[in-house]
């Protein structure tokens, strides 16, 4: 559960490894921001944390890697007037901290002034019960090293015996990870929680000599218990491994392009940052002043909730304290709300809406998606064309919306895949990219802290040979 109340705080720190509770990282907060009061700042916001984990790695059943990680730091942003100064230190005495207090006191007098810097309104914080909003996010592993090997030794174990095809392999991985922090600033915001991150994950080699083909598979979830098996896992990496075996290229064509789930979280991704703040007073962004416009088809709805339950992109309130809300980002394809921090919302002069640190549980969803729109009935669906499902580089450039990427998937006719594809490029522009989904399917995947379906794009140009 998430460690927000101080009952459950106490007992997680004490029972799960950490070595400070809450309340003792409460307590550095109220030092720092009274350090920073005493030293002449007008205002102050500080967040301490504290990480800990075991990452564990085999190769061909052996033993590769064994790694335990354990950090901490706090850090402050202090504030003279509109000038803003921050320093941070991973060493938690009182001397260390009232030097790192004066640190960032002294870059906040020597920093020129910015008129949007400044703490959130309280009226946008999260204060009382909104900030110890309980989520259930921590959920930690008590894993010894032998026993993370002995599942990656399983996982991979399976994809190696899938087929004799699969002749080599990249290794399997297990990693156990648990923080927790608490942040507080001089307008009343006081709030912090526990949270854990696991996750399995195997990558197998198919076939000998020029025809080899790689791919890999994973689970990431919150509680272990939610991992998928680590034999399933294996299987289904193997399977996709041999599936590529025999690739080709393809001649230069303009086709429709189906986007395996995984990668269409990557084109939602692609949506929030050009609707972030910071590309947005920028004007770095092909989505520069979309509010009420429509940028994609009418039965395209995004949704967010940032409250839900071990959600991997839920949160109570954002990186500044600002509480978090469910809202409809994108209805019938028009978009409702950008994503801002205080500072970007003061830079466009509007209103945060509690984005400082990122987007939260987005689902891209549409109104024609029918509950058995699985990744079969999407290639039908798509008829003749490519559907990709490995995207290679950083072709994609966000002021012009312009999209140019590396590729490799399946070439489809008459609703079936003919053969594997590899060494082509896919180009378009995002803008209508966006406004030419045709269908999203009902195989949803949750990628990070976004949610969608594979989506069929109408028309994208392919350059082979």
């Amino acid at each position: 559960m998430a460690a927000n109340k101080s009952s459950k705080s106490t007992s997680a720190s004490a029972n799960h490894g950490f070595a400070h509770t809450q309340e003792q990282f409460q307590q550095l907060i109220e030092d720092t921001l009274h350090l920073a009061r005493k030293l002449g700042a007008t205002d102050a916001a500080a967040e301490v944390s504290e990480g800990m984990g075991l990452s564990v790695s085999v190769r061909k059943q052996k033993l590769e890697n064994v790694e335990r990680n354990r950090d901490k730091s706090i850090g402050v942003s202090v504030y003279i007037g509109q000038r803003r100064g921050n320093a941070s230190t991973s060493d938690f005495s009182p001397a260390a901290l009232e030097q790192t207090v004066r640190a960032a006191y002294d870059i906040a007098r020597y920093t020129a002034e910015d008129p949007a810097a400044g703490l959130p309104e309280v009226e946008d914080l999260a204060l009382g019960r909104a900030a110890r909003k309980d989520l259930d996010l921590f959920h930690p592993w008590h894993i010894d090293a032998g026993d993370a090997a002995e599942l990656a030794r399983r996982c991979e174990a399976a994809a190696l015996g899938v087929d004799r095809r699969i002749t080599n392999s990249e290794g399997a991985s297990v990693s156990a990870q648990q923080s927790h922090f608490f942040a507080g600033n001089t307008r009343g915001f006081r709030g912090g929680y526990a949270s854990s991150r696991h996750s399995l994950s195997v990558s197998p080699i198919a076939g000998r000599g020029n025809d080899m083909q790689r791919d890999f598979w994973y689970s990431s979830e919150r509680s272990a218990k939610d991992l998928s098996k680590p034999e399933a896992i294996g299987r289904y990496a193997a399977e996709r491994a041999l599936a590529r075996l025999k690739a080709r290229k393809i001649a230069t064509c303009e086709v429709p392009v189906l986007f395996e789930s995984p990668l269409a979280a990557g084109l939602l991704g692609a949506y929030v940052q050009a609707t972030s703040g910071g590309a947005l007073y920028r004007k770095a962004t092909f989505l520069h002043d979309s509010l009420g416009q429509q940028v994609l088809p009418t039965h395209i709805n995004i949704v967010e909730d940032p409250h839900i339950l071990k959600g991997k992109g839920s949160a109570p309130f954002d990186d500044e304290g600002v509480v978090t809300r469910k809202r409809k980002v994108v209805k019938n394809g028009v978009v409702q709300g950008y994503f801002l921090s205080s500072y970007s919302a003061r830079k466009l002069g509007m209103q945060t809406t509690g984005h400082a640190g990122g987007s939260q549980n987005l689902v891209l969803q549409s109104r024609l998606t029918n509950p058995k729109d699985n990744l079969k009935a999407m290639l039908k669906k798509l008829h003749c064309g490519l559907f990709v499902t490995e995207l290679m580089g950083q072709g994609v450039n966000y002021v012009t919306g312009d999209y140019s990427r590396g590729a490799a998937g399946y070439w489809v006719e008459n609703g079936e895949i003919v053969f594997p594809v590899e060494e082509i490029t896919i180009a378009s522009n995002l803008k209508n990219m966006f406004q030419q989904i045709v269908a999203v399917g009902a195989d949803e995947y949750t990628y990070g802290s976004k949610t969608v379906g594979s989506i069929l794009i109408e028309d994208m140009k392919i350059a082979g040979h």
